[in-house]
């Protein structure tokens, strides 16, 4: 399993361009029409444990070709590693968003224009996330879904962050940040996943 790296293209400055900690876009799908709201404090630093590096337990994903056939449902171990090996393995814009839930600023990453067929893993273990048949322009500047590629592969989890309740996407395999899922999406789900380019690589079919 291939575990490619990129960062996010940010064309000037990227130290002072960086957004950290988490961004809220509310009301609408246009970016004009939403409320940006970012904090300069990075998200606590929270280190695996020897034990759940140890003992990561399992989870059930499903398993897809980089074409996008479904190839079934796997129970694999989750990926739980230390923040010295993340760092190693991640370029640090990657590092900050997918393990310390910080953000990309909007129009910045490598992915909200791509309009070609293919996948997006995760960029830390690799687990298949979206299919570009559910992507859609939502105007916002990140990469927008109306639905994961297979429900198993994310996990959504309560973000009570900045004051505000929203729903944060996590990877069910390795717990890297992605972003976050609001209900002001299109049809069939009218959800909106506002995805990081940075937690993903996209793999053309």
């Amino acid at each position: 399993m291939s575990h490619t790296m990129f960062d996010s293209e940010i064309t000037k400055d990227q130290t002072s361009r960086k957004m950290t900690r988490r961004l809220f876009l509310g009301g609408g799908a246009a970016a004009l029409g939403g409320i940006a709201l970012f904090s300069m404090r990075k998200a606590p630093a929270v280190e695996a444990s020897a034990a759940n590096i140890a003992n990561p337990g399992t989870v059930t994903i499903v398993n897809f070709s980089d074409t996008g056939q479904n190839l079934g449902k796997e129970t694999v171990p989750k990926i739980v590693k230390t923040d010295a090996e993340w760092r190693q393995q991640l370029s640090g814009n990657a590092f900050d968003i997918a393990r310390r839930a910080d953000t990309e600023m909007p129009y910045t990453g490598s992915t909200w224009n791509e309009h070609g067929k293919g996948i997006f893993r995760c960029i830390c273990c690799d687990t298949a996330l979206f299919d570009s048949k559910t992507k859609f322009d939502s105007g916002t500047g990140w990469p927008s879904f109306w639905a994961p590629i297979a429900k198993e592969n994310i996990a959504e989890v309560t973000d009570n962050s900045l004051g505000m309740t929203r729903t944060e996407v996590k990877c069910k395999r390795c717990d890297a940040h992605l972003g976050h899922v609001f209900g002001d999406g299109p049809p069939p789900t009218g959800l909106r996943y506002c995805m990081n380019s940075a937690s993903m690589r996209f793999v053309k079919a």
